[in-house]
C-alpha cells in the first residue's frame, strides 16, 4: 500500500504528459516517497496513453486507467480517486501548474491533522509566476463571489488543480460526486464540509500554462450553472453519506 497516490486527469496530453512524469518520478525518488501515479485517460484520441506507458518503463509505480470515452475533468479526478490505494491523494493537472515540489506542503498540512488540503494561488498571491489574464482573474473573482453567496465557500481559491484528501475521506468524498466536468471542485469541497471534515487552503506556486483547455466564457457559464446544480442536490438531498458522519468536526 502506497503512503502517496497522485492523480493526473490527462485528455490529449501527449505533448506534455511525459515532462510531468520524468518530473514526479524524480522528485518521488530523490523524497524516498512510497508512490502510486494514476494516470487518468480520459479519452484521448492522441497517443498519451503510449508516452505514459513508455515513462511507466523507467518508473513502474505509474499507471493507466481509461475512462469509457470522454467524460470530463471532474470524471476523470473521481475515477482516479476512486481507483487509489494510497493514505493520502493528491491530484494535480498534467501541466504542472503547481510544482510537484509544493505537494510537500498539502502533505504537510494532512500529517498536521487536516482531512483534505487545498493548494490556492491567492493566500499568497506574490507565489504566482506566470499570472492568468485579466479577463480570467476577473471571472474567477466573480465566480468566487458566486461560491460563497450560493454555497457558503468562503476559500480564497477553490479552482487550483492541486488538492489533497485523507485517504478515508477521499473514499467517502468521491462517491457522492455528481459534476464530471470543470465544476466539480465546488461540489466536492462542499461535500467535505457537508461531511464534517476539516479542510484547509494551502498557498502554493502557481503558474498559468497556455495551453489551458478551460474557455473562461463558455465554460465559465456552466460552472455557475453547476454551482445551482449543487445547491439543488443539497435540497433535494441527493448528498447522502454512504456511512457513517466521520469525528472529526469542521471548522468552518
Amino acid at each position: 500500500m502506497p503512503t502517496y497516490s497522485i492523480i493526473i486527469p490527462a485528455y490529449n496530453e501527449s505533448q506534455r504528459i511525459a515532462a510531468t512524469l520524468e518530473r514526479i518520478g524524480a522528485y518521488a525518488r530523490e523524497q524516498k516517497w512510497e508512490l502510486e501515479v494514476v494516470v487518468v485517460n480520459d479519452g484521448s484520441r492522441d497517443n498519451t496513453v503510449e508516452v505514459v506507458n513508455r515513462i511507466a518503463q523507467s518508473y513502474p509505480f505509474i499507471h493507466v486507467i481509461d475512462n469509457p470515452g470522454n467524460r470530463g475533468k471532474g470524471y476523470s479526478v473521481r475515477n482516479g480517486m476512486l481507483h487509489a490505494t494510497g493514505d493520502v491523494l493528491l491530484f494535480t493537472d498534467a501541466d504542472l501548474s503547481s510544482p510537484i515540489e509544493e505537494a510537500n506542503k498539502l502533505f504537510d498540512a494532512i500529517a498536521a491533522g487536516a482531512d483534505v488540503a487545498i493548494g490556492s494561488r491567492w493566500l499568497r498571491a506574490e507565489l504566482q509566476t506566470q499570472r492568468q489574464p485579466l479577463l480570467r482573474q476577473i471571472y474567477g473573482r466573480l465566480f468566487n463571489l458566486a461560491l460563497r453567496i450560493v454555497l457558503r465557500l468562503k476559500f480564497r481559491d477553490t479552482q487550483c488543480g492541486f488538492k489533497a484528501f485523507r485517504g478515508e475521506a477521499a473514499h467517502r468524498i468521491f462517491p457522492l460526486q455528481k459534476i464530471e466536468r470543470w465544476g466539480f471542485d465546488p461540489e466536492i469541497l462542499y461535500l467535505a464540509r457537508k461531511l464534517g471534515y476539516r479542510t484547509v487552503e494551502v498557498p502554493v506556486r502557481w503558474a498559468h500554462s497556455a495551453g489551458t483547455r478551460l474557455h473562461p466564457l463558455r465554460d465559465g457559464m456552466r460552472m455557475v450553472l453547476d454551482v445551482f446544480r449543487i445547491r439543488w442536490n443539497a435540497m433535494n438531498d441527493k448528498y447522502k453519506p454512504q456511512a457513517t458522519s466521520p469525528s472529526v468536526v469542521s471548522s468552518q
